[in-house]
Parts: structure tokens; sequence; C-alpha cells
């Protein structure tokens, strides 16, 4: 078993409680995979951050969603196409309005600063610049503030998940095979390098026949030996059914409904960390 593997293993597996990691921080009422919204979802007690990387033209590895600036920023273009320079004159808070103008999107060294007094905090970390270059790049600058083996690694793309589990042996989340590209059935195929899947509660655009969360399904992945991960229960009612349905780990776009939901049921510890992050 890869030393990246057993720690959160150990606490992912704990079947006494449900992990919640925050999407993008906390991105329902947040600028996204801004450092606020990683505050803001630290300080109210997730687990686990989830968020996303992309590469940029000088190779820097930075913290956003898209591909594109266009939906997240002041700015246009694509990321590849930026240098760093470039990246960073971009106003990740001004889509939101006057109250958080002047936000930046981090690098992924800015974000492994910030949330490096957060000891307890998993990370899962999807790659979005789907290249082999992108992991390289990223797994260095992670083992250089001793972040591995507190990483859940997730990426569209079955074949970049399957050269992170291959080459690094790291934890994969990947998604039911519909929604992969470069999917490889068989024993040996993508499945068969995961650790998790994430199973949407909602259906996605233009993925008519995606299967959505239910007992059945959970079930079918629970018998392959991958760990169910529902997407994304944001209300009462949602993780409810999430719990009902056997999932075991929750990304939420808003975690509270869900923090708060399972800790008056027993479900989740209430630990909060309160550290002072450097960058804040």
């Amino acid at each position: 078993m890869s030393m990246y593997r057993t720690d959160t293993i150990r606490r992912v597996l704990n079947r006494d409680e449900i992990l919640v990691a925050g999407h993008r921080g906390m991105k329902a009422l947040y600028p996204e995979n801004t450092l606020l919204s990683m505050r803001e979802a630290l300080l109210h007690g997730v687990d686990m951050i989830e968020t996303d990387l992309n590469l940029t033209k000088d190779k820097e590895v930075v913290v956003m969603h898209d591909n594109t600036v266009d939906r997240t920023t002041n700015g246009t273009g694509f990321i590849r196409d930026m240098t760093l320079e470039e990246f960073r004159r971009l106003d990740a808070g001004a889509p939101w309005g006057e109250a958080f103008r002047g936000l930046k999107a981090p690098t992924l060294r800015e974000f492994c600063e910030f949330i490096s007094p957060w000891k307890q905090l998993l990370l899962n970390v999807e790659i979005k610049e789907k290249t082999q270059e992108t992991v390289d790049l990223a797994f260095e600058i992670l083992r250089e503030f001793d972040l591995m083996e507190r990483c859940v690694f997730t990426c569209f793309d079955a074949a970049i998940a399957e050269y992170m589990a291959d080459r690094y042996g790291v934890l994969i989340q990947g998604f039911p095979k519909e929604y992969m590209e470069n999917f490889r059935e068989g024993p040996n195929g993508t499945y068969s390098k995961l650790f998790a899947v994430g199973i949407s509660m909602y259906q996605f655009s233009g993925k008519p026949d995606m299967r959505l969360l239910s007992k059945e399904l959970v079930r079918e992945f629970e018998e392959m030996g991958i760990e169910p991960w529902a997407f994304c229960p944001d209300d009462e009612a949602s993780i409810r059914y999430a719990v009902d349905c056997g999932a075991r780990l929750v990304t939420c776009n808003n975690p509270l409904p869900a923090l708060d939901y399972l800790t008056r049921n027993g479900l989740h510890p209430n630990r909060i960390e309160s550290p002072v992050s450097p960058l804040l």
C-alpha cells in the first residue's frame, strides 16, 4: 500500500461518521476556489476541501475550476494561454459584486500555505487541465508541503486518473463510467484503480443517461470495493437521502445543512480547528 494512503483511508472508512467536503470551499455563499471561500468552509467544520487545478502558459499550477477564466473572474480566455502574471491580474470576486471585489484566485502554492495550519484537513484535488504534466507539477508542490497523504485525487479523464494511481499510488475518486473520458472496461480497467466514485444527485446538462444516487447504485459500487461519494446534498432533505442511500462521503456547495444534520444525528463529530492562517 502506498505511503500516501494509510491515514486518509483510516479516516474515510471510519463507519461511525460521514465526512463532509466543501465544494471549491463554500461556493454557494462565497466566490469559489478563493481563500475566503476555503476559510469559511474550514471555520464551519468541514473535514475536507475540494479544489481544482489548472496550468498557466508558464507552467504554474493555479486553483480554478474552469479551463477558462470567463465565468469566475472579470477576464476572458484560457488559463493555458495566460502567464501567471496575467492570471494574477484577474479579480475572482468581481462577478459577485462590490462586497467581494479584489479577491484573487490562488496558486496551488498559495493554497497549500493557507491550509497548512489545519492539520486534520483532508483534500480532494481535481485535475482540470488534464495532462500528466499538470499532475507531476502539482504533486511536486503537494509533496513539498507534506500534504500528499491527506489527498484524494479526482479527474474526469480516466487515462489521467489511472496515471495518478499507477505512477504515484494515490487514492483516486472517479465517477460512473458514463461521466468519464477514456474509460477502460474489464477486471484491470478504470474501476480497478478507483478508491471512491462520485455519484451526482442531480442531472448534468447534456447527460440524459447518467445514473443518479440511489441505494442500488451505491450497492453496485460497494460490491466492487469502491466507496460511494455523494455530490452535492445542499439541504436537509438531500443529505438525509444521501445518508439513507449509504453514502459515507458528501461534497456540498453549502456544507452547513449537512454539518447540522449529521452532527444532530451523531454522524459527525463537529470538530472545528481554528488556527491562524498566514494568508488571510
